[in-house]
This record gives structure tokens, sequence and C-alpha cells, in this order.
């Protein structure tokens, strides 16, 4: 049964932009979401964990439109949602193949632009701020063999956002990085979010990181999976990497997270 502390839209005066409806995805006689029931607002952050076999990216790939539920709907800013829309996207983990490696930073960041029908001569100074924003700022000609894997995976969000999406879909982006440079990434990505008012859906196996970047955790249960519950995030921002991780309500938060996933451990 769900147990949720979320934030209810209706009366909180936030605004909804997808929603999902007691959604069901099956592969053959294989069910993977069971029933689920989730409501995304404008500019929150919401982080999934669970797990394995929970059907975490299962559910990223139904937000994205990649898949389509069998039972149940999806809904994007009040219209059902059954295919991909550059409104939607999506930062993946394994950044080294998402990218291009015949195009530079400019040219990887330009494929949005081109896509968008974007006129060439405004797709410099656009390509020029977005890598300035993810830190790449100098680095307008290196080529993804040139970069390390958090400069490739910054790039690959300065792609995203230059399809200006309302929801930005990220699939455990930060998971291949070692700590340090995943902790910087954390605390930039916090900061797109908030300066675009972007929606983030973020899958992760990582704790803590959930906690550090999330409004609300979305628990997964396996096998099919299914909410379980939802827990609201509600320490002070801007967040840094010592303070609020030292916080007391940081600590609990840790405790019943681990707690969660311990029921399915064997």
């Amino acid at each position: 049964m769900l147990e949720t502390t979320g934030i209810d839209a209706t009366k909180s005066g936030t605004q909804e932009v997808l929603r999902v409806d007691g959604a069901s995805v099956r592969y053959g006689a294989a069910t993977i979401l069971d029933g689920v029931d989730l409501t995304l607002n404008r500019g929150e952050f919401v982080c999934v964990i669970g797990p394995s076999g929970s059907g975490k990216t299962t559910f990223l790939r139904l937000l994205a439109g990649l898949v389509a539920p069998a039972e149940g709907r999806v809904l994007f800013r009040g219209a059902e949602h059954r295919a991909p829309s550059r409104e939607i996207a999506i930062v993946f983990q394994d950044y080294a193949n998402a990218l291009l490696p015949w195009r530079d930073a400019e040219g990887n960041v330009s494929l949005a632009l081109e896509a968008a029908g974007v006129p060439r001569a405004e797709r410099a100074g656009r390509i020029r701020a977005l890598l300035s924003k993810v830190g790449l700022a100098g680095s307008e000609k290196k080529f993804p063999s040139e970069m390390s894997g958090g400069m490739q995976q910054r790039l690959q969000i300065a792609r995203c956002l230059a399809q200006e999406p309302d929801v930005l879909l990220m699939d455990e982006p930060f998971g291949a990085l070692d700590a340090m440079t995943r902790q910087k990434l954390q605390d930039e990505l916090l900061g797109i979010v908030r300066d675009s008012n972007v929606t983030a859906f973020f899958v992760t196996h990582d704790l803590e990181e959930a906690i550090y970047l999330s409004d609300r955790i979305v628990a997964l249960e396996p096998d099919p999976g299914q909410v379980c519950r939802v827990f609201d995030v509600t320490l002070p921002k801007p967040r840094n990497q010592l303070s609020t991780r030292e916080m007391p309500e940081f600590l609990r938060l840790r405790r019943e997270l681990f707690d969660f996933i311990e029921r399915f451990e064997p």
C-alpha cells in the first residue's frame, strides 16, 4: 500500500507538469510496473530509489514516452503522453555513448538546436551560454574523447538544456563518476534546476544523493514495481555538501531509506 507525504498540487498552488494515473507496464508476460501513481510539479526535484527489479528505469522510460502503459495513463501538461517529446529531455548514465564523438562540444549542443529548427545565426550565442552554464566555458572546441567523465556529463546536460525542456529525466547520470566530481555536479545540477525552473526526475541507487538533491523521494518496491512510499525532503536550501549531510533530518531520512531498502535484501 502506498504511503505518501508528498505535495498535493491542488492545495499548494504548484503547477502540475506530469501525472501518472494507475499505470502498469508489461514486457511480454512480465509485469514490471503495476498501478503506479505520481504527480510531478513545475520546478521540483524528485528522486526515485528502490531495490534491483523495482522498475526505476522503466518508470523513467514511461515518463519519457519510450514505453506505453498497458493500463492507466500518463498525462503531460494535461494531455495523454505516449511518445517522446522534445519538451522532455533524458540524461543517460552512459554519457560516452550518448555524445557524438565526431562533433566537438559546440557541435554536440548544436545538434539539439538543429533538430528544433533554430536558425544558424542564433546558435553560437545560445551554445556559448549553455556551455558556460554547465561549467564548460573555454571547452567549446574539445571533442568528447578529450574530456573527463565529468566534462562529458556536463556536455550531455547542456545538450539536453538546449531543448528548453519542461522536464529533465536523469537515469543515474553520476553513477560512474568519482566522489568529488559527483558532488560538484550535484551542486551544479541543483543550481540549473533552480534557475531554469525545470522539473527533474532522477533515478539513483545512492540514498544520500537522493536526499541531497530531492524535494521528494519516491520509493519503489519490487516484483512488480509499485510506489510504496513518497518521502518529503524539507532540508533547507541552498544545500551544502558538508553541513546538509550533518543535519539530524538528513540522518533521519538516510536511516528510513536504508531500512526501506534493507527489507528487500536477501
